[in-house]
C-alpha cells in the first residue's frame, strides 16, 4: 500500500513515490536568472577564520600535476569581486529550529527512504527534445560486488575517502560517486564488450589520476584489483613480461588497452568522454552505509573537449587576471543543456522541488558546482572522487565507509580528518558543528588519543569521527526538508539548523588574519597516502599525544 506521509512543517503530502506526471523541467526553463553572478563561490568561503581557524587549506593549495591554480593565497585574503563581497548564501542565517520540531522521526525517515529518482528517469524518457543529460542508470538494480551496475549500462561505483568538512555525513549529507568510460575503452581490439579490458583501463585511469605528482611517470606505482595482463598486451607491473595475473602497475603505461588503444596515457588527464554520476543524499541512520533511498540532488559532468599544455597554460593564466581585476564568471550553456567549464567539463545537476520530485536545477542552481570544479587549487582535472579512491579491488563498489582508515594526504605524516581538526577547530568550515566539539575538544582541547583509534593501526575506522549520532542525522534531515519547501536553494543548501555564528555576512577587511598569525599552509592535497595503512605504518599509530585547543 503506497502510505501518504503529511509533513507538517512542509504542508505537502508525499506518497512513497513523487507522482511521474510530475514536470522536472518546468522549473528550470521558467527561470534563467542570475541573481548571483557569484554563485560558483560556495558558502564555506565566506568563513570568520579569525587567527586560528583555517578550513580554506584543504581546497586552496600551491599548483599541483596539471592543476596551475596556485591559490594559496586566498588563506590570507577574500579576493572577491565586488558582487562577492556580499555574502548572497543567507539560508545560512536562518533559524530553522522550529520547523524541525513539528516534523518527528517517523515522518523524516518515512520521506527520506522513498525512491525519487525512478519516477525522474521515466519522466525524462518520454519527454521529447529534451537537450541535456537523461539519466540512464537503474539504482534499482543496484550494483555487483565489484561496484558494475548490474543493468549494464557501464556505470562503475567506487569507494573514496570523502573530501574534508561539508561532505562528512556528520555535516548532513552522505553521496556516492559512479565513474564511466566510452564505449572503446570497455571493448577489445574487435570491438567486442570486455569487461577484462574495461577493468583493465579502469586500472590505469585509476593509476594516472591517483599517484601524488612527487613521483615521476616511472617510479608510478599503484595497486589495482587483479587484472589480466595478457588481455592489456602490456607489462604493467613492470616484471620485463606480459602475462599472468597482476594486482600493481608499475610505472605509466603508455596507452589504453583493447579498442582504446590508440588513446595515450596522460597524467590528470581524463580522456575525453570520461562521465561521473555523483548522488548527494539524506543520512539515513540505520541504513548499513548511510545512504538514504532519496536523492538531495543528482549531479552529472562529462568531459566533452581535450585542453593542451599551452592552452591549459593560457585558461589558469586568464583565470588569475580574471581573480585580479574581480571580473565576474561567466559559464557556456543553459539549465537545459548543462554549463561548461573554461577546461572541457560540462556539468548539469538535478535537485528536489517542494513535492519532493527531482527537477532540473535552473541555470543558477547549477552554478553552484561551477566554481569548485574549475578553478581551485587541489581538484585533479576539476574532479575530486577518483584521486581519493581505496585502492585495490576494496575500492571497487557502492560507496561504504566500513574498513577505511584516516590514511594522512600525500606528504603528511598526520592522519587528514585529525590535521583538519587540529587546523580548524572544529568538524565543519563554520564550526558550527556542536556534535564534534563536545565528542573531540572535550574542555576545549582536541582529544587526539581518540582520534588516533581511527588512524592506520587503531581499532576503528573514519565512522568513528565523522558519522553523526542518531538524533543530529535526523536533525539535519529535517532542516534541509525544510529547505525543499521552501525551494530557496539559490540562497544556500547547507542543511543548518540553527544560524551560523562564524560566518561573514558582508566583508570589510578582506584579510583574513591567518597569514599573520602563521597559520597558512601550502600541503594541501587531494590524493592520500594510502602506504599509511598497512605495513610499518601500522607501528606506532598512537604516537606522540600532544594537546589542541580549539580556536574560539
Amino acid at each position: 500500500m503506497r502510505a501518504a506521509l503529511l509533513l507538517p512543517a512542509l504542508g505537502i503530502a508525499h506518497a512513497e513515490a513523487p507522482a511521474a506526471a510530475t514536470d522536472p523541467l518546468a522549473t528550470a526553463l521558467a527561470d534563467n536568472s542570475l541573481p548571483n553572478r557569484e554563485g560558483g563561490v560556495p558558502p564555506q568561503c565566506y568563513t570568520r577564520t579569525g587567527a586560528r581557524s583555517n578550513p580554506c587549506w584543504v581546497c586552496h593549495t600551491q599548483k599541483n600535476g596539471r592543476n596551475l591554480m596556485d591559490d594559496w593565497g586566498l588563506q590570507a585574503k577574500y579576493e572577491f569581486s565586488p558582487v562577492g563581497m556580499t555574502n548572497h548564501w543567507t539560508n545560512l542565517f536562518k533559524d530553522r529550529r522550529a520547523a524541525i520540531a513539528r516534523i518527528s522521526d517517523e515522518q523524516a525517515l518515512a520521506y527520506i527512504r522513498q525512491d525519487n529518482y525512478t519516477p525522474l528517469r521515466a519522466a525524462l524518457a518520454q519527454r521529447a527534445g529534451f537537450a541535456g543529460w537523461r539519466p540512464d542508470l537503474d539504482y534499482r538494480q543496484g550494483f555487483d560486488s565489484a561496484g558494475f551496475a548490474r543493468d549494464g549500462s557501464g556505470w562503475r561505483a567506487f569507494r573514496y575517502k570523502p573530501f574534508p568538512g561539508t561532505f562528512w555525513p556528520t555535516n548532513g549529507s552522505t553521496d556516492d560517486v559512479l565513474l564511466r568510460l566510452p564505449a572503446r575503452f570497455r571493448e577489445d581490439a574487435q570491438g567486442a564488450p570486455s569487461p577484462d579490458i574495461y577493468k583493465i583501463n579502469l586500472a590505469i585511469l585509476e593509476a594516472a589520476m591517483a599517484v601524488p605528482d612527487t613521483v615521476s611517470d616511472a617510479a608510478l606505482k599503484r595497486r589495482v584489483e587483479p587484472l589480466d595482463e595478457a588481455a592489456a598486451g602490456m607489462d604493467l607491473d613492470g616484471d620485463g613480461r606480459i602475462g599472468g595475473t597482476i594486482d600493481t602497475i608499475h610505472g605509466l603505461p603508455p596507452h589504453y588497452a583493447g579498442a582504446a588503444a590508440a588513446e595515450p596515457v596522460r597524467r590528470y588527464d581524463y580522456p575525453l568522454g570520461t562521465e561521473f554520476l555523483h548522488s548527494v543524499r539524506y543520512v539515513d541512520p540505520d541504513a548499513p552505509a548511510l545512504l538514504s533511498e532519496r536523492l538531495k540532488e543528482l549531479r552529472y559532468s562529462v568531459k566533452l573537449r581535450p585542453v593542451g599544455e599551452t592552452a591549459l597554460h593560457a585558461k589558469y593564466a586568464e583565470e588569475a587576471r580574471a581573480k585580479k581585476v574581480g571580473a565576474l564568471p561567466d559559464f557556456a550553456g543553459n539549465a537545459e543543456t548543462g554549463l561548461a567549464n573554461t577546461f572541457g567539463w560540462k556539468l548539469q545537476g538535478f535537485i528536489e522541488d517542494a513535492s519532493g520530485a527531482l527537477r532540473l536545477q535552473t541555470r543558477q542552481e547549477q552554478m553552484f558546482c561551477l566554481g569548485c570544479h574549475t578553478t581551485i587549487g587541489v581538484t585533479v582535472d576539476q574532479t575530486f572522487g577518483l584521486p581519493r579512491k581505496v585502492p585495490g579491488a576494496a575500492g571497487w563498489g557502492h560507496q561504504d565507509l566500513a574498513g577505511i582508515v584516516d590514511v594522512p594526504q600525500a606528504g603528511s605524516r598526520t592522519p587528514e580528518i585529525r590535521q583538519y581538526f587540529e587546523r580548524v577547530g572544529g568538524g565543519d568550515e563554520f564550526r558550527a558543528n556542536d556534535e564534534i566539539i563536545a565528542r573531540f575538544f572535550p574542555g576545549g582541547v582536541l582529544d587526539l588519543a581518540t582520534l588516533s583509534r581511527a588512524a592506520p593501526g587503531g581499532d576503528q575506522d573514519i565512522r568513528a569521527l565523522i558519522v553523526p549520532t542518531r538524533e543530529r542525522a535526523l536533525r539535519l534531515d529535517k532542516a534541509y526538508m525544510d529547505l525543499v519547501s521552501e525551494q530557496t536553494f539559490a540562497l544556500g543548501r547547507d542543511a543548518v539548523p540553527a544560524p551560523v555564528r562564524n560566518v561573514h555576512e558582508r566583508l570589510e577587511d578582506t584579510a583574513t588574519a591567518l597569514k599573520a598569525s602563521g597559520h597558512v599552509y601550502r600541503d594541501g592535497r587531494l590524493w592520500l597516502d594510502w602506504s599509511k595503512a598497512g605495513g610499518d605504518a601500522r607501528q606506532g599509530a598512537a604516537a606522540t599525544v600532544k594537546s589542541i585547543t580549539a580556536p574560539p
